[in-house]
């Protein structure tokens, strides 16, 4: 056992279920152990580095930011966080943002500011997520999410209910008692499961007509993930509220809340707020992350690698027996499993694989959108060998 790994066990929390690895450094799709060992990055830090490790423009733009100044408080205007909240909006056709340090902190935002603009409507209700959802891991994030995350946090929250995805009858009888809906349109936590584009128009058409507000939480699913630069493009579906995290720093920690004039307009002075959030460091990366995602063509590189990938799992693997179903799009695909698939994580891990088990039974891939074809074939090969060493390659009978 590294020091690194008995000092964790002796001071840190024990919540996390961790490998046995140190990390030492990494280069592009690639990490290195501190003995040396090369292990493919199929995981991208739970779909945050977006450009890969150590990408030489974003390291270039750490330290001349940091050089200059890291922070100082939102008292202040600072030339970043101006330029990147300019460029979010461009590029999402929303109207304003605020910058978190993360996507639970985004979702925080976006409740308060649901919240906000029903009641100055004189307006009262609940906020809607979706079954199988997952927003983060703060008290009322949970309130949102799956039962697993709200155990042993009771009381949870009021003012916050589920409702089954893709049921319109369901959906319709909320119209009385809600005043958001939040959804995924890629549940990520959820088993990466889509959401259907017609009844995500239909939701869109219903909140309008409601005035129910619509909240997108692209945090797993936005900044290029699915080929697009935001998921609600492949739908032509805009939601009045958006919320962003994860890939838009690439590893430095960033969200942002979005949201249309008039919903932006409740907030007025004091009413949220983040010491950290939308710092010059932090904005500067995010803006650097955005400029080489246009520069580098990596929506298409996604794209394209994407589909490369998804063929490439179907082709090898629909006819196993043990393999239920690939769904995904872009660069953020699932492999559900007819069984619990944490013993397959931990076998890619030790062929040098990082990848990441979800629901229980879905192996989830949200590799770098960098990501090339010789790195897929790896991983296609390395997932092919160790279904046959545990027994499952067999074809369906």
């Amino acid at each position: 056992m590294s020091n690194t790994i008995a000092l964790e066990k002796k001071y840190h929390f024990q919540n996390y279920n961790r490998f046995p690895l140190e990390i030492s450094h990494g280069k592009g799709a690639r990490v290195w152990d501190s003995n040396g060992k090369e292990y493919l990055d199929f995981l991208a830090g739970i779909a945050v580095n977006s450009l890969g490790h150590c990408h030489p423009k974003i390291v270039e733009e750490i330290s001349k930011q940091a050089s200059k100044l890291m922070h100082v408080s939102n008292f202040f205007y600072t030339e970043p966080q101006s330029k990147l909240a300019e460029k979010l909006c461009l590029l999402s056709g929303l109207d304003r943002v605020m910058f978190m340090n993360s996507g639970a902190e985004a979702m925080e935002g976006a409740i308060k500011l649901a919240r906000k603009y029903s009641n100055d409507k004189g307006k009262t209700g609940k906020i809607y997520s979706m079954e199988n959802a997952f927003h983060g891991r703060t008290i009322a994030t949970i309130s949102l999410g799956k039962a697993v995350y709200k155990k042993g946090f009771e009381p949870i929250p009021e003012g916050f209910a589920t409702i089954p995805m893709h049921n319109y009858e369901k959906l319709n009888s909320i119209k009385n008692d809600a005043i958001a809906v939040v959804i995924e349109p890629i549940q990520g936590e959820g088993g990466v499961r889509l959401v259907n584009g017609d009844y995500l128009k239909y939701l869109r058409k219903f909140c309008s007509e409601n005035d129910i507000l619509l909240i997108f939480d692209e945090v797993q699913s936005g900044i290029g993930r699915t080929g697009k630069m935001f998921s609600f493009e492949l739908y032509d579906v805009q939601p009045d509220i958006l919320c962003l995290a994860k890939g838009l720093g690439t590893g430095f920690p960033v969200g942002a809340l979005l949201a249309k004039e008039n919903v932006a307009k409740s907030f007025g002075h004091g009413n949220h707020g983040s010491t950290f959030g939308g710092n010059p460091l932090a904005t500067a990366v995010a803006l650097k992350t955005l400029e080489v995602i246009e520069e580098e063509r990596v929506l298409n590189n996604a794209e394209k690698m994407g589909v490369y990938l998804k063929n490439e799992l179907i082709a090898k693997f629909k006819d196993n027996k043990f393999v239920k179903e690939i769904r995904g799009i872009g660069l953020f695909c699932g492999v559900e499993l007819t069984i619990p698939c944490r013993n397959i994580v931990e076998a890619m891990f030790e062929k040098g694989v990082l990848t990441n088990c979800t629901s229980q039974n879905v192996i989830r891939i949200i590799p770098p959108l960098i990501i090339n074809k010789n790195d897929i074939d790896e991983f296609i090969n390395k997932l092919i060998d160790v279904f046959k060493e545990n027994n499952m390659f067999e074809k369906k009978v």
